[in-house]
């Protein structure tokens, strides 16, 4: 017995040392109070006398948490002897530090136990339709930020293997410049109001921090963690990729690199264990997983494990290809500039957006042209079909705008589409590099065959980068459309500058000059030859403004592809307005596939030009078209819903020939874009020939 008891006691203090300590404690006090009331009643000296034994533990208690209280024992210590006293007087100190002090110190030790425990992630979340993001990179700040525009309360958790801290400050920061912004573009909105109105028209349209993020530090792994965060109950999981750049040592970048062009194994572990809890019975239905993808291994590898754990209205993985999408992005932005103006509010939660809901109708013209008809708030563009279910796609401000419908007559307004319209010769320059190149390249070639047909070479670039770069990229001799390629160091500006200058004299039409950012830089060079690059540039504009007084600014669009944000101030100070985020188009994308589903196969169609044009054109997107070439005459000045419903049925009324197209908006000289929203009939329309065109059509 004894031995089993010293085995006993052996394992408790080894395993639960802190309650074997308390629990030694509580005894040795029981022991202590029993005791010395026992000694106190059973000595009946004076003071003493009538006091039994549960009068005497009462006693000794009270003593204890009060010294007063030694006045039930002793009431005169003139008259009781000194033996009472000290026995009482030794009670209570040894009470105070064996009982007291103990309870104070066990209760300060739980305390901070508990905050301990609270701060590193212990503690187990009681949530429900959150959103949760495992593993952070340098887009996971912009899908935070995405979200306060979401118009409602969002809980988020973020899930970290390390750098809570520092993720912590990145993401207050982050929030902290969105909201000063946004609530300073609403004090110069009503800045003309009197003070009073001013500061209720303020006070109404303050832009609130309206979610909440939880910074936890963990294992992305651990089944525990994950159920800790209430994962099960998660309206969005997102499942970030690694990042490169958070390193100080040139070496272990170089390690970094080279894994990251292999593939992602954390990414493919992650997934299984999320895909497990999520798929189970007690999980909610309709979960949606969203999981980034940079490699071909780490996609064979999902669609495997979305073959085998994907289950309908329970766990729904969604892969997004961060550098097909990012490739595929900026090269519609060299083609088309003003792409970005459009896509920075149709991809956001703010301003007009793409809405996806589902319709019984399947036939599209048919959809378009019965909507087209009694609604006036928002802009019907496609249908599509997906496990035997279709889907509407609207562009609109807001979800109850598509539901307004507008009975009146309408005047009759009709324009004169120009029927030989094709798209002009693009001139691109690319000065850098980063990992999107090949996919940047795969834009241009799907461009390229969408249009092939009407010319031979609808795209001509040159690239300028270093040789390192050019030999990884083959010269870029895989694409017929790369007329020079020329070697040139970052620091070799003359060189540079001459080669931009000879490649523009020879160009007809505008050139787009596209400045890569190296994504694979360490943090403290990321973004430096891209901003070194754009001083070059900016010199020779203003060399030839110089020159020619006359010279057309417009001709040469600068498209210069930020990865921090916070140098897009930067950018803009040097008069160069389409700065090209990268990271926070996936982060916008992602935030509004969080939350719609179907919105995803309709960014994947839209970013993709037809390839194969034999059976006629697959896929819609959304083009920048000349007033002065896409109508034979300019239409006069009307209203926005009767410029839409002019331009859909001109393009459907030669039915061997149709192309249907929805007009979006407009793009005024400058950069001033206007994309319809709201009561379209209250928008006046008054387009000039230097006018573009926002345009939803297959071509």
């Amino acid at each position: 017995m004894g031995r089993r008891l010293k085995e006993w006691l052996s394992v408790q203090v080894v395993k639960n040392p802190g309650n074997t300590i308390v629990m030694a404690i509580m005894l040795f006090n029981v022991f202590f109070f029993l005791a010395s009331a026992g000694i106190i009643s059973a000595l009946s000296l004076d003071g003493t006398e009538k006091m039994n034994f549960i009068e005497a533990a009462f006693c000794t208690i009270t003593m204890i948490l009060d010294a007063g209280c030694i006045s039930y024992v002793v009431e005169d210590i003139g008259k009781s002897g000194v033996g009472i006293t000290l026995i009482c007087l030794f009670v209570i100190i040894v009470g105070m530090i064996s009982f007291t002090g103990t309870l104070i110190g066990y209760v300060t030790n739980y305390i901070s136990h508990f905050i301990e425990n609270s701060n590193a992630g212990k503690r187990k979340l009681f949530l429900s339709n959150h959103f949760v993001i495992l593993n952070w990179n340098t887009r996971a700040s912009e899908i935070v930020n995405d979200m306060l525009y979401c118009g409602s309360k969002e809980k988020i958790v973020v899930l970290v293997p390390g750098r809570k801290e520092e993720i912590q400050s990145e993401i207050e920061e982050r929030l902290a410049d969105t909201i000063a912004r946004e609530n300073a573009a609403v004090r110069k909105q009503y800045a003309h109001l009197p003070f009073i109105a001013r500061k209720i028209a303020i006070r109404k349209h303050k832009f609130h921090k309206n979610i909440t993020v939880i910074v936890r530090e963990g294992d992305v792994f651990s089944s525990k963690q994950l159920n800790d965060i209430s994962l099960e109950r998660a309206r969005s999981i997102i499942i970030l990729g690694n990042d490169i750049n958070n390193t100080i040592c040139k070496f272990e970048h170089k390690e970094l690199l080279e894994d990251a062009g292999k593939g992602n194994a954390q990414t493919i572990k992650t997934l299984m264990q999320v895909a497990d809890i999520t798929a189970a019975e007690s999980s909610f239905n309709d979960q949606r997983i969203i999981v980034e993808i940079t490699d071909e291994w780490t996609w064979k590898l999902v669609e495997k494990i979305i073959e085998a754990k994907q289950v309908e209205q329970k766990c729904n993985i969604i892969p997004v290809r961060v550098n097909e999408v990012l490739g595929q992005i900026l090269s519609q932005f060299c083609l088309m500039p003003e792409l970005n103006y459009v896509y920075s509010e149709l991809f956001s939660n703010r301003g007009s957006e793409f809405y996806s809901f589902k319709c019984e109708k399947q036939d599209e013209q048919e959809f378009v042209s019965e909507y087209l008809k009694t609604h006036n708030h928002a802009l019907p563009i496609t249908i599509m079909e997906k496990d035997g279910k279709h889907h509407a796609y609207y562009v609109a401000e807001s979800g109850e705008d598509i539901e307004k419908k507008d009975y009146f007559e309408r005047d009759t307004f009709n324009v004169n589409l120009n029927k030989a319209y094709e798209m002009e010769t693009k001139n691109i320059i690319i000065l850098g590099h980063n990992s999107k190149c090949k996919n940047i390249m795969a834009g241009f070639e799907s461009f390229s065959k969408e249009w092939r047909e009407k010319k031979a070479e609808i795209v001509r670039i040159m690239v300028i980068d270093d040789k390192k770069s050019l030999e990884k990229m083959n010269y870029y001799k895989d694409y017929s459309f790369v007329e020079e390629t020329v070697e040139a160091d970052i620091y070799e500006k003359e060189k540079i500058c001459d080669t931009i200058n000879r490649f523009v004299s020879t160009c007809e039409n505008d050139t787009s000059i596209l400045i890569l950012s190296d994504d694979s830089a360490l943090n403290e060079n990321i973004d430096a030859n891209a901003l070194a690059s754009l001083i070059y540039v900016r010199d020779i504009i203003k060399q030839k403004v110089d020159e020619n007084p006359d010279f057309d600014i417009e001709s040469i669009d600068v498209i210069v592809e930020i990865i921090d944000p916070k140098h897009h101030d930067i950018v803009n100070s040097y008069s160069v307005n389409n700065v090209v985020i990268s990271n926070r188009y996936i982060s916008k994308m992602v935030t509004q596939i969080s939350e719609v589903e179907e919105i995803f196969d309709f960014y994947n169609d839209i970013l993709s030009y037809d390839e194969d044009v034999s059976d006629g054109f697959s896929s819609k997107e959304v083009y920048i078209k000349k007033v002065s070439r896409y109508f034979s005459d300019v239409p006069e000045k009307t209203t926005a819903d009767q410029l839409v419903r002019a331009v859909y049925e001109a393009s459907v009324e030669d039915k061997a020939n149709a192309n249907p197209t929805i007009v979006l908006g407009y793009v005024k000289p400058g950069g001033i874009v206007d994309i319809f929203g709201g009561d379209l009939s209250e928008v006046e329309v008054e387009l000039n020939k230097n006018d573009k065109l926002i345009l939803f059509s297959a071509h």
